[in-house]
């Protein structure tokens, strides 16, 4: 009996070096991660900066191939084709498009790399099937801390029946789920609120003209709602642009520096919500070390934390807290 004890007793701790073995030779092997970012504005530049971070934080031996796609679908199958030649461990990716990404997700997941996703991704159905794990933060609840906000503002100045544009991101769903949280938020408390134009903007170029054209086209709006960074910074050049600075506000989305700027001042822009870029990219990080030790997460939808900026000492403390202008 104490013979066959020894032997189970031997045979457990040789299976335990073997073991210890396997995780030196894993903690050895170099991983190599892709990462797509979807273009060069300040959150993507904060998500960028959190996952090097991160890697550079986590012990083991990390080889990052980035890339921006510029909003183009085209760079995004290219680059993504490129990382399943060289069969990546993992792809972590902020979708270009709903639908138009679902074809190049779904060719990295049947070759066996897992892909994360971060603030942008396939539709629902495609995440089910070809993405291990989506990291985004609730867009209607985002949505509906800036419409709490847009009304402390219309309730304090007692006007019941605002009128407001929206400079929008709507090529991607977060962005419709980020309007219909204000609206529903706005509107439970203010009722006489009204949008009177809701027109796409994401690029700050762009979306300054549209917001001059909305101020020239429409004299009576109240406020303007910036769906991203780049439609919010816009819009409050737009509302400098047209001399209506003290008569229309800003409530917008997404912190870089000048927009921490803008809200210090406070003089057009009222409020902003926000997800952190750099937390973002660490947390997604972190997510894909999770995937690749086989340590899936309970659900694939992931929340990541929404911060509201409503005060102008809001924006002097981001300023101070990023010197470096990342989000």
């Amino acid at each position: 009996m104490f013979g066959k004890v020894k032997t189970w007793v031997f045979s457990l701790c040789m299976l335990c070096l073997a073991s210890t073995a396997l995780t030196v030779v894993a903690a050895e092997k170099t991983l190599t991660v892709g990462a797509i970012y979807l273009d060069t504005q300040g959150y993507y530049a904060g998500v960028r900066q959190g996952v090097q971070d991160a890697a550079a934080r986590s012990g083991v031996k990390v080889q990052l191939i980035e890339t921006n796609a510029q909003g183009d679908i085209s760079k995004e199958s290219s680059f993504i084709d490129t990382l399943v030649a060289r069969n990546v461990d993992a792809i972590i990716l902020s979708a270009v498009s709903e639908n138009g990404s679902s074809r190049t997700v779904r060719r990295a997941s049947e070759a066996g790399i897992p892909v994360i996703c971060y603030n942008t991704c396939i539709n629902a159905k495609g995440v089910e099937k070809y993405v291990a794990a989506y990291l985004v933060g609730d867009p209607l609840e985002f949505g509906r801390k800036l419409g709490n906000a847009a009304a402390d503002y219309f309730l304090a100045a007692n006007i019941s029946h605002p009128k407001i544009a929206v400079i929008n991101c709507e090529a991607f769903e977060v962005c419709v789920q980020r309007r219909k949280g204000f609206e529903e938020a706005l509107k439970a408390r203010v009722p006489g609120m009204q949008i009177v134009a809701n027109q796409e903007g994401t690029v700050l170029d762009k979306a300054i003209s549209v917001g001059e054209k909305l101020l020239i086209s429409s004299a009576d709006i109240d406020a303007i709602m910036g769906e991203s960074g780049g439609a919010t910074l816009g819009a409050v050049k737009a509302v400098r642009n047209q001399n209506k600075a003290g008569r229309v506000v800003v409530f917008g989305s997404d912190m870089t520096t000048e927009i921490a700027q803008e809200l210090a001042d406070f003089q057009v822009l009222k409020a902003v919500v926000d997800i952190s870029g750099k937390k973002m990219g660490t947390e997604v990080f972190a997510q894909t070390l999770n995937l690749l030790n086989h340590t899936p997460p309970e659900n694939k939808v992931i929340p990541v934390a929404i911060d509201l900026y409503g005060k102008p000492e809001d924006g002097s403390q981001w300023l101070k807290t990023h010197p470096d202008g990342l989000p």
